[in-house]
């Protein structure tokens, strides 16, 4: 609020002023929204969040979401952008530190479901079940998303179908890759649709045994 006039200080000199609401600095108001909707796609119900909804959550109007998002299709987009740079990131780095082809698989698949396990929310706008309302293009770009991390787990076991002297490695590998991509997608479903009960990361070191080593 601004500042009391002096007239009005004079009147009532005892008043006390009505606290001040902080206003959050530019993309601070952004990255609440995303975290504000992030955990309401952590509450169990939470089928289909409005933007109505989201507003009285963060004890603001509908209007003032849209100063920051031209619809509730682009906040999706900026949960399903967070995924993408996390967790892409974080393979770049296992392909820069690691230079065992079966131990960068285990830690790519690692990586993607322990995210998952960490951010609840995410995991429901990964495995498409917060998107089934929104529009098809966020659902289009979250397959684009696994597409992706197939094609690294592509280039990490074709180096180990290599090295194990296959006459096929290229086509073993794709294999391998689209069993151990629906593998995750499998883990990542248990978990949202267990309403968070079934850990992803459940005898993961085992099952990676098996799968990719």
């Amino acid at each position: 609020m601004d500042a009391i006039d002096d007239a009005a200080k004079a009147e009532a000199p005892t008043a006390v002023a009505a606290p001040v609401r902080k206003r959050p600095k530019p993309g601070e108001r952004r990255v609440q929204i995303l975290q504000t909707l992030a955990s309401m796609l952590e509450q169990p119900g939470a089928d289909r969040i409005t933007t109505a909804a989201l507003a009285a959550k963060l004890d603001v109007s509908e209007a003032a979401l849209y100063r920051h998002f031209a619809s509730k299709a682009q906040m999706f987009e900026g949960l399903i952008e967070f995924v993408e740079q996390t967790v892409f990131t974080l393979i770049n780095q296992i392909h820069e530190r690691e230079s065992a082809s079966n131990l960068q698989v285990q830690k790519m698949l690692t990586v993607l479901l322990q995210f998952a396990e960490k951010n609840p929310g995410m995991a429901r706008v990964m495995v498409g079940d917060a998107l089934v309302f929104e529009n098809e293009r966020l659902l289009a770009r979250m397959n684009q998303f696994f597409e992706r991390f197939e094609s690294q787990l592509r280039q990490s076991l074709r180096g180990m179908a290599d090295a194990a002297g296959s006459a096929t490695p290229t086509v073993d590998a794709n294999a391998q890759a689209s069993v151990l991509t629906a593998f995750a997608v499998g883990r990542l479903q248990r978990f949202a649709r267990s309403g968070f009960k079934r850990s992803p990361t459940e005898h993961l070191d085992a099952a990676l045994r098996m799968l990719a080593s």
